[in-house]
């Protein structure tokens, strides 16, 4: 079965429940970022800002940066744009609806810094990008970009499983064998050193404890459910149904204690810089 679905919808306020550990990778990645050639003033680049949490980051680490968020959720930019012409961010900050699977600067802009948090492994072919992504950048620019690598975890196992049970198979079955978009921090690297970059690259499993209950379903709810859930909309009788038995499954894989429910996540970071 092949879907022809649009594009999953997303849901800021759901994205943003557990904002705290989804910006930590952010941080530990640009951290890691080394000095840009635009100086004090970089020209930079947000690929899948979702919110603009990831831009307003990048706007607090570089101060004198001028910065794009590009996105394809009108609902997630609706929330960026907040950010526009306020007090804080003046004219610093803008937000443009875009696809990443066929992004590219406008009039042959080129940027500094072009850097994405946890968007790419929802753009198939990304690996392809890379070098035109690269001609974008100046001389001694940086793409930097964090991906989450954990699809073989119980969070996304057992949503597969689910999708492909007798009682989804007909709705959700596609859902299930949605491929592993994201490489191996080896290959990440092999690539963009045959382009002619260097690369840092490494990975990183965070031990999130997360509160409240049912915590891991409503993190999913935020990002890999989300193209079941917008499957299902409409038909509150399926998707209530469906909830439950995913909580179920979840409960089981990420049993909730007094102080949380414990949540590994691996991570894969790469940082290249253009030689």
């Amino acid at each position: 079965m092949v879907s022809s679905d649009p594009a999953p919808s997303w849901s800021p306020e759901q994205y943003l429940r557990f904002e705290g550990p989804r910006s930590r990778p952010l941080r530990d990645l640009l951290a890691a970022v080394p000095d840009l050639p635009g100086g004090s003033a970089p020209r930079v680049a947000d690929l899948g800002c979702g919110t603009g949490n990831s831009t307003a980051a990048l706007a607090a680490r570089w101060p004198g940066a001028r910065l794009t968020g590009y996105d394809n959720s009108p609902d997630m930019l609706a929330r960026a744009r907040r950010r526009e012409g306020t007090e804080e961010y003046g004219d610093r900050l803008d937000f443009v609806h875009a696809d990443l699977d066929d992004w590219c600067p406008p009039d042959g802009e080129r940027f500094d810094l072009i850097a994405s948090n946890a968007a790419f492994q929802w753009v198939p072919e990304h690996r392809a990008r890379f070098a035109r992504w690269l001609t974008a950048l100046t001389d001694g620019g940086v793409l930097a970009f964090q991906v989450p690598g954990n699809f073989r975890a119980p969070s996304h196992t057992t949503l597969s499983t689910l999708c492909v049970a007798p009682r989804w198979r007909a709705r959700l079955g596609d859902l299930a064998v949605r491929p592993n978009t994201v490489a191996e921090p080896a290959d990440y690297a092999a690539d963009l050193e045959r382009l002619g970059c260097d690369v840092d690259v490494w990975e990183t499993t965070y031990q999130h404890l997360l509160p409240g209950p049912d915590a891991v379903l409503e993190w999913v709810k935020g990002t890999a459910l989300r193209p079941a859930l917008s499957r299902l909309e409409g038909d509150e009788e399926a998707r209530d149904a469906f909830l439950a038995e995913y909580r179920s499954a979840l409960a089981d894989a990420y049993p909730a204690t007094e102080r949380g429910t414990r949540f590994p996540f691996r991570r894969v970071f790469v940082v290249a810089v253009k030689r």
